[in-house]
């Protein structure tokens, strides 16, 4: 994986400088196959396919607690925001954790994220224009 274009997409997108779709594709490029978010720790690690790792830290200060409750909901409204109407990351990440998300696995292959909370509770949003994949028929 190439450790330096991947902390260049880390932090553009932490500034606000690379939209997400240019995100991924930069991800992409660089080796990544999916990265965890992690609130708690304020950090995102990033892996290849062949389980090499790479982590960044989220630098923000002034971030809430993560709500012990998770609430789909808040979070839903959330990503819309950010995916309809510009909103900044910073935004993004202190509505997620005042919404209960502590984390987020974003699969970039598979096209969809999968965010959690403290008690097990998830949901996954599909990057926009991807469709979930029909469940082969049970005999």
């Amino acid at each position: 994986m190439n450790t330096e274009s991947i902390s260049t997409a880390s932090r553009a997108t932490l500034d606000g400088t690379m939209s997400f779709p240019e995100v991924v594709g930069h991800l992409l490029s660089a080796g990544v196959e999916y990265y965890h978010v992690d609130y708690v720790t304020l950090r995102k690690t990033f892996f290849s396919g062949s389980g090499d790792a790479v982590v960044t830290p989220i630098p923000y200060e002034g971030l809430p607690p993560v709500a012990s409750e998770f609430n789909a909901s808040a979070l839903r409204k959330d990503i819309v925001d950010s995916q309809c109407h510009g909103q900044k990351y910073r935004d993004f990440t202190c509505r997620a954790m005042e919404a209960g998300v502590q984390g987020y696995f974003t699969f970039l292959r598979g096209k969809r994220v999968t965010y959690f909370g403290r008690q097990g509770d998830q949901h996954t949003e599909w990057f926009p224009g991807a469709e979930p994949k029909e469940a082969p028929a049970r005999e």
